[in-house]
């Protein structure tokens, strides 16, 4: 079990989508065979786009688009790197065991597995996860301002590396 002294985190400001998948390719290259990722944020907040840049990071094959009604995709590395599972859970409402059918476990070791929608659900998977949090900056009626302007696309991310994976690890790299 992670310890509190088992954590390291970064919050970061995105103002864009492509700075959400460059932020996602920088994330990449901080993961290897037998990391979870497990991403959460309001509808909207920018999951799948990370995740794309995750899937161009990692050069895996395929279009890394919603897994919505598929539950999980997997894609292929195209440079014998680890592949990407990419799993959308919100249509799942149980916890490891509605999980079970998907094999994570099996695909884990060798993989790279991301889970949008993930939290409470597959945490158990691994003792070390990252836990992306991405949240909108604005609220209320500060949004019809900000859409006019294009700062509705400014997000907060907070990466939390936790358990002995990431344990010392410097996030900094993921800043821009």
């Amino acid at each position: 079990m992670a310890t509190p002294h088992d954590t390291v985190s970064v919050t970061l400001t995105v103002p864009t989508p492509d700075s959400m998948r460059g932020l996602g390719r920088r994330l990449a290259a901080l993961l290897a065979p037998g990391d979870l990722v497990l991403l959460s944020g309001e509808l909207g907040a920018g999951k799948t786009t990370l995740a794309r840049g995750l899937g161009e990071g990692l050069g895996v094959r395929g279009a890394v688009t919603s897994p919505t009604f598929v539950i999980a995709r997997v894609h292929p590395s195209l440079s014998g790197g680890p592949a990407l599972v990419h799993v959308d859970a919100y249509r799942l409402g149980g916890g490891l065991d509605e999980m079970e059918d998907l094999d994570l476990d099996v695909s884990l070791p060798e993989s790279v597995v991301v889970v949008e929608w993930g939290d409470g659900k597959v945490e158990e998977l691994s003792e070390a996860r990252l836990q992306v949090v991405i949240a909108r900056t604005l609220g209320g009626a500060a949004d019809a301002a900000a859409a006019e302007d294009g700062a509705d696309d400014v997000r907060d991310v907070t990466v939390t590396g936790i358990g002995p994976r990431w344990s010392g690890q410097d996030l900094s790299a993921l800043r821009a």
